[in-house]
């Protein structure tokens, strides 16, 4: 029987209503409880849970079964996690100042950066998650000590920097996560100054997103709308040119990542306490 914080509810956000699953996911009976940071959903519909002690991924299959698990003696603050268009997983190692690239069935393949070398300006400083451009480009938001946007060429050369710590347009507190759209703009959760801001691959500002209470993460759905995860807490949907298409409270503290699959179900990471919280889409 479920007890109360278990207990199925919905939530509607912009026409769309979902059956909130708390608890998430059927880990293995030999998993330590460990702290969640981020999820990401692959091509095969399998969701990887970024985990901070432990082994730090873990992966299940679209009904919640428990497939493997990866990244043990590679990761040593695993803090945000992506995978981009050939699949690949990449994951900013926050303390060790480092971007780490995996396969979806967690082979390690390269990495960006110095391990356990931070660098002022330079990449990296405590860097939060990376974003994949298209065309193969990497983005990295740097994050907790330089406040900076690195932008990398599809086999990790640096070709450039911008962002400065500070309130202004292009300058950040904690830029917190990153997307690459598919109109060739960053978008990045400048948590600390409660807003989105949306860049060219330059560094141009081209809008700012306000209205939110410490965004953490993030999303781009299909329908070119987007999903930005706040500690309000609360979800907010907004359209590609920023109007605010609506909002829901399906977290309990506020979701520090989040996910979505091609069925349109979405996947909420919870730190406090933490858990995966999936938002199963129902029919309209």
């Amino acid at each position: 029987m479920r007890n109360a914080f278990n207990e199925m509810g919905r939530v509607v956000l912009a026409g769309s209503l979902y059956e909130v699953e708390r608890d998430w996911g059927d880990a293995p009976a030999d998993d330590l409880p460990t702290r969640i940071s981020q999820v990401a959903v692959d091509r095969y519909g399998r969701l990887h849970v970024l985990r901070r002690g432990g082994i730090p991924v873990i992966v299940f299959a679209g009904d919640g079964r428990f497939l493997f698990r990866y990244g043990e003696g590679r990761l040593f603050d695993p803090h945000g996690v992506t995978i981009d268009h050939l699949d690949r997983v990449w994951i900013a190692d926050r303390d060790a100042h480092q971007i780490l690239c995996f396969s979806s069935d967690g082979v390690w393949l390269s990495s960006l950066g110095e391990r356990h070398v931070p660098h002022w300006r330079a990449p990296f400083n405590h860097p939060t998650k990376a974003a994949i451009a298209v065309d193969g480009e990497i983005y990295v938001a740097d994050g907790y000590g330089n406040a900076r946007i690195h932008r990398f060429s599809a086999v990790g050369e640096h070709i450039g920097s911008f962002g400065e710590v500070g309130h202004g347009a292009g300058e950040f507190m904690t830029p917190h996560s990153i997307v690459a759209d598919r109109g060739g703009r960053l978008l990045v959760c400048d948590r600390e100054n409660d807003r989105v801001q949306v860049f060219d691959r330059h560094g141009a500002t081209l809008q700012i997103w306000g209205g939110l209470s410490r965004p953490m993460d993030i999303l781009e759905q299909n329908d070119g709308t987007f999903l930005v995860a706040d500690q309000l807490p609360s979800l907010t949907r907004f359209a590609s040119n920023g109007q605010r298409l609506g909002r829901c409270r399906p977290s309990l503290n506020g979701a520090h990542g989040i996910a979505g699959d091609q069925l349109g179900n979405l996947y909420l990471a919870e730190t406090a306490p933490t858990s995966v919280t999936r938002l199963a889409l129902l029919p309209a």
